[in-house]
């Protein structure tokens, strides 16, 4: 019995060894079909850059103007990082502090028209507008550093950024950890290529849709298909993230008249297209404004390529996101190999 319990001891982490190396045989071969697929698929989205080359214009970059009047708020943290990416894009490309940055949020949602456009650059307000998006907190980090007694550094992160062009970061700036936003927690709508969210829509106490609702703003804006899918580890998108986040159930109708008649369903804010804000419940905002800094750009003739394209680099985005999991995959299994290699060296030879 003494022999049969030594024996097993001795076997079972033989059994591990090749337990665990089976495991990194077959997630080394996913990950070497992954790279195949996402290699023929770029080999496709080369074709396609191939043959819209020649038609290349203005409409190929719509978020171009935002870009330009964010470089306009020259002492803005927004504008430090456009500026070092538009004219000094080699360097900016070796900087570490804006690797997980996604952008800025004026820059990474487009809508249909200039008066949407204008309301919620208005309901956001510039220093929204102007907030830097990273994907990870560890990004958030690298944007600003501190000394031992807690004040900022200003030979660091973007602070430091700013002082290499000649430029200070006058105030406060905003940024956002799309980790560390909750994610709208419903689904999607079937089938759409945007992947709005599927929100119900507002009721009146009879039972009907108000008159004039056109729709939720988190699925008025129209996104990038990079942006879509798998900008978070969790495979979360721009749209159930940061502008959920943004805008939650904010609704916009035609007019104010609509607005105002739909008061009894509005219960995260409106807009009206005839400049009517409700921000939230009781809080009306009056008057009228010209005058906006930056805003969204708009939806262009060119602003998507074709559809296919588009399921392309969607798919490019999955096979990147799985590839992720697997080699994290692969190195946990790659750490209790070497565990239970090393508990077999430790036994005594029978």
């Amino acid at each position: 019995m003494l022999q049969s319990n030594s024996e097993d001891n001795f076997e079972r982490p033989i059994k591990d060894i090749k337990r665990h190396e089976d495991n990194l045989k077959f997630l080394k071969s996913q990950a070497n079909h992954i790279d195949e697929s996402i290699l023929d698929l770029q080999v496709r989205l080369g074709k396609y850059h191939s043959k819209d080359a020649a038609n290349e214009n203005s409409d190929l970059h719509p978020v171009e103007e935002s870009t330009q009047q964010i470089l306009h708020q020259e002492q803005s943290a927004a504008g430090i990082l456009c500026n070092v990416k538009s004219y000094h894009a080699i360097h900016a490309s070796n900087l570490s502090l804006i690797k997980d940055v996604l952008g800025i949020v004026a820059t990474l949602a487009r809508v249909d028209n200039d008066t949407l456009s204008r309301l919620l650059s208005e309901y956001l307000g510039l220093e929204t507008m102007l907030g830097i998006v990273c994907k990870t907190f560890d990004g958030i980090k690298a944007l600003e550093k501190y000394d031992g007694d807690g004040k900022i550094k200003d030979i660091a992160g973007l602070h430091g950024l700013g002082s290499s062009i000649g430029r200070k970061i006058d105030g406060r700036f905003t940024a956002f950890c799309l980790e560390d936003l909750r994610p709208f927690a419903g689904g999607f709508i079937a089938n759409d290529p945007q992947k709005k969210l599927a929100l119900l829509k507002p009721k009146l106490p009879n039972g009907k849709c108000p008159s004039g609702f056109l729709d939720f703003v988190v699925n008025m804006v129209n996104l990038d298909d990079r942006n879509l899918f798998c900008v978070t580890a969790g495979g979360h998108g721009l749209r159930e993230t940061l502008f959920y986040n943004l805008f939650s159930y904010l609704q916009v109708y035609k007019t104010r008249a609509d607005m105002l008649s739909a008061l009894p369903c509005i219960t995260h804010g409106a807009l009206s297209l005839d400049g009517g804000m409700i921000t939230k419940n009781g809080l009306f905002l009056l008057g009228s404004r010209e005058n906006f800094e930056v805003k969204f750009p708009l939806i262009t003739g060119r602003s998507g390529l074709s559809l296919n394209y588009s399921q392309i680099e969607t798919r490019i985005r999955k096979l990147r996101w799985e590839q992720h999991n697997i080699e994290q995959d692969m190195r946990r299994e790659q750490q209790l190999l070497d565990k239970a290699r090393a508990a077999s060296s430790g036994k005594p030879q029978v």
